[in-house]
């Protein structure tokens, strides 16, 4: 794994410093690009890890029933052929989201087995 450094402007590391497990998340969620409604989803994710939880915490974090239900009707919509362009970018983007959870949780659970706790 890289490792970066970089200036911030104090104030913000001082924002950041209680959530810096949590940041190579914050970061990859940042880059997935956040030009459809997906950021809501995204933001669910980031409000969470803003708030420095525990490791048990976020493995046992979902999306809300409104994102949940997005990606269904989205999903629906590219069965019977009939995803527009827009919601096509939306649900690569939310499909991106859940590849990150999925990594994430995939990263804590193997923290978790190891006697790992936060």
């Amino acid at each position: 794994m890289a490792e970066i450094t970089m200036e911030v402007p104090d104030e913000l590391a001082r924002r950041l410093a209680p959530i810096s497990i949590w940041l190579p998340t914050v970061l990859e969620l940042g880059l997935v690009g956040f030009r459809t409604p997906a950021i809501q989803t995204a933001s669910e994710i980031i409000a969470l890890l803003a708030t420095g939880p525990p490791l048990q915490a976020v493995m046992a974090f979902h999306v809300s029933d409104r994102a949940q239900e997005r990606v269904r009707r989205l999903l629906t919509l590219q069965a019977a052929g009939q995803l527009s362009a827009d919601e096509g970018a939306e649900l690569d983007e939310l499909q991106r989201i859940e590849h990150i959870m999925i990594m994430l949780k995939g990263r804590l659970q193997d923290q978790l087995a190891a006697g790992h706790v936060c």
